[in-house]
């Protein structure tokens, strides 16, 4: 692709927005110069394009050997209409929330060229206009504040030389006054919003010349960058990589590096710890990293401290009862595993997928239940809990709600003090327990309670910081029980065997003749558009008509990142489109809703008793009441447009996000966009997602550079250490 260096400046219209991705407002449209009769192609930042407003935009012109020249964007400013036909069409093009084409004609003919003026400037006047009252009045003042104030914010922040994907966070934080606000206090960005506040307060303060503190410039950094190590998963740096960070990234020199970090340790907000190796530097956590991973290991250890009650039961007893409670014949591996796991204090149970581990979780409950123990079984996210409970006939919740955690206070209700009553806790999916809520859950069990972890340490770590399942394996000191041996139904399924041959580095057996899809096969395709298009196709005709699915509830698109044309925010709104037809949607800020919609929950929220990752369907959107009615399994939950960021669309879906859940069908684009994220526990976690059916789409390439990356990244954590040291 060629660049031109020169700028050039335009003043015209959107003639057909081609892309627009509402979560970093990137665009591509085509772009009609005024007293021109052919259109130019635009793309870059365009917060809220709207067919026929006009804009002047600045930029500078790019050849793309495909698409031909394209003015690459670089500012853009809407033109207020001067004349009343033209504030008239203006108002008519729909973006104002509250006007259509008869409201836009009435406040026209009421106020002629000094309508915008009266909207800008005078607001309380537009209930002089016939049908509108103090409601609608504000509900248009607010739509028109909404809309101008977020393009302030982008100029505002491409003018600092900031990212503008950014503006959308920030606007969402501070609203219309978000410019004000950070020139006022450009460091309320790093502690109101933490990860991107930082960087964007020191920009702001680097562009305009502002004075600040520079011991708070430099403790503000430190905690900076160790969010984004949080971020990453670490639960501590290296206080010389973070000093090596603050000199690359930000130009500060060590002298002030090491005051700012005795002051932040001095003021409780980080915790350092030197250990006795000279070779290994010194570790540096957040004070409620250091906490809960010093807590975990003094747990864990008082824990093995205590002597276990033994089960007076031989093998044959074991089989009886579990011949009786679950006629099931249990393998002479899964007898050894029960026995070792019934006479440990704490155990592991790791396997993959058919090898038994949810038929082990029942055999324990059956055996545990015959000798009159109090069990209890949780597992970290709201469908995995739903399943637990589904496969064992038992109460099963999700963690937080096991614990009693209050949204409210932050605070849980079972702790040292208040233990949960149970002689035996089960938690299923334990890989996807954090280092802090791993913290919380030890602290609820009682010292005197067998404690099992039952999960896949080879599936994706958990999203918050640490790698405590396979730092619990690796420290050697809490016995783990791995089920190797694949049942003879499941290593009838296509999906499981190649699941398997993926966790061992081995290149599948793909089948499939390209018309006819087998259970698990592999679609040939490098071009994200056909991707794309294929994807639609499988979900709306190909996988409906050969296996019976439904396209909506029963398939599942599992993607590796939410950007670019397969990434979940394209891939939403394609198959929106395609899949559900249904009017009367609703669109607040960036997201648009429809009945019918495949939503899911994206955090927990106890009072509606919904759980991150929660899959539902948009059963109606009352525009008058401003709510939607969501269905969950059954269950009728009712979100008010505020609670909207509480769900996002659901046709596609991160495999972070998948896991502890199953599907009926799954498909999986995989190209070599992807590259950042091509990791063999990826690849081999969304596979196992599939039930019935799994389609790869995309490029050999893509999927021998995932299946030969097994070094994921590594997670700093001292956990491990500190059990093999306890």
């Amino acid at each position: 692709m060629n660049t031109f260096s020169s700028t050039t400046v335009l003043e015209g219209h959107l003639e057909r927005i081609t892309f627009h991705n509402e979560e970093n407002h990137f665009a591509i449209a085509r772009f009609r110069p005024a007293k021109s009769s052919n259109t130019i192609t635009v793309l870059g930042t365009l917060p809220n394009p709207n067919l026929g407003e006009t804009l002047r935009i600045t930029g500078v012109w790019e050849t793309n050997r495909r698409y031909g020249e394209q003015l690459r964007i670089q500012t853009v400013e809407v033109v207020m209409p001067a004349t009343v036909d033209g504030i008239k069409r203006y108002l008519e093009s729909g973006f104002i929330r509250g006007i259509g084409p008869k409201t836009a004609a009435r406040l026209v003919k009421h106020f002629q060229e000094k309508t915008l003026e009266i909207i800008e400037a005078a607001p309380h006047r537009l209930t002089e206009v016939k049908g509108i009252g103090p409601s609608g009045a504000k509900s248009i003042v607010n739509s028109w504040y909404a809309h101008h104030a977020i393009r302030g914010l982008m100029q505002f922040l491409q003018e600092c030389g900031v990212k503008t994907s950014y503006g959308a966070k920030i606007y969402n934080h501070y609203g219309p006054d978000a410019v004000d606000i950070i020139r006022e206090d450009p460091f309320r960005l790093a502690e109101d919003i933490p990860g991107i506040g930082f960087y964007v307060a020191d920009a702001v303060i680097r562009h305009y010349g502002i004075w600040v503190d520079e011991a708070r410039r430099v403790g503000a950094c430190i905690l900076h960058l160790l969010k984004q190590g949080v971020d990453d998963g670490h639960v501590f740096l290296y206080a010389d990589q973070l000093a090596k960070l603050c000199v690359s990234k930000f130009e500060i020199s060590t002298e002030p590096f090491w005051e700012a970090l005795e002051d932040l340790e001095a003021g409780g907000d980080i915790v350092t710890v030197t250990g006795d190796n000279p070779e290994i530097p010194t570790a540096v956590y957040p004070k409620h990293l250091y906490e809960a991973e010093a807590g975990i290991a003094d747990r864990l250890l008082a824990m093995m401290s205590v002597p276990v009650s033994k089960l007076d039961i031989d093998s044959e007893d074991i089989l009886g009862t579990i011949m009786q409670k679950l006629a099931v014949q249990l393998s002479q591996e899964q007898v050894a595993v029960v026995k070792g796991v019934i006479d440990r204090h704490i155990a592991i149970v790791t396997g993959g997928p058919g090898t038994g581990k949810t038929t082990l979780i029942r055999s324990l409950t059956a055996i545990f239940g015959q000798a009159g123990k109090q069990i209890l079984l949780a597992a970290p996210t709201g469908r995995a809990a739903r399943r637990l409970g589904e496969v064992t006939g038992r109460k099963a919740e999700t963690i937080h709600k096991l614990l009693g955690y209050s949204p409210q206070t932050g605070l849980f209700d079972k702790n040292r003090d208040e233990p949960l009553a149970a002689d035996v806790v089960i938690i299923d999916e334990a890989s996807m327990i954090d280092t802090v809520l791993m913290f919380h859950l030890l602290q609820a069990v009682h010292v005197r309670s067998r404690l099992i972890l039952v999960g896949d340490v080879f599936q994706l770590p958990s999203v918050g910081a640490g790698n405590v399942l396979s730092d619990l394996i690796k420290s050697e000191r809490i016995q783990t029980f791995e089920l190797k041996e694949i049942f003879r139904q499941a290593r009838q399924s296509p999906i499981v065997v190649n699941a398997h041959h993926i966790r061992e580095g081995v290149k599948p057996d793909f089948a499939g003749d390209g018309e006819t899809l087998a259970e698990c096969c592999f679609i040939v395709e490098k071009n994200p558009e056909t991707v794309v298009r294929k994807i639609i196709e499988l979900c709306r005709r190909r996988i409906p008509e050969q296996f019976g699915m439904d396209p909506v509830r029963d398939i599942q698109i599992i993607t590796p990142m939410h950007r670019g044309l397969v990434g979940t925010i394209h891939l939403n709104q394609v198959l929106q489109k395609a899949l559900n037809p249904t009017d009367g949607e609703i669109k607040i800020m960036d997201d648009t809703f429809k009945p019918g919609d495949k939503v899911m929950q994206l955090k927990n929220d106890y009072l509606k008793e919904v759980f991150n990752g929660d899959i539902g369907t948009i059963l109606s959107i009352e525009k008058k009441r401003e709510d939607i009615a969501v269905d969950f399994d059954g269950r009728r939950v009712t979100y008010d447009f505020a609670e909207l960021d509480d769900i996002s669309l659901a046709y596609a879906i991160t495999v972070h996000k998948s896991q502890g859940s199953e599907y009926p069908a799954v498909i999986i684009p995989l190209l070599t966009h992807h590259y950042p994220l091509l990791q063999r526990n990826l690849l081999y976690t969304a596979i196992s997602r599939g039930r019935h059916l799994v389609v790869l789409i995309g490029t050999p390439k893509a999927f021998a550079i995932a299946l030969k990356n097994n070094k994921p990244q590594h997670r700093l954590s001292g956990l491990a250490d500190r059990l093999c040291e306890g």
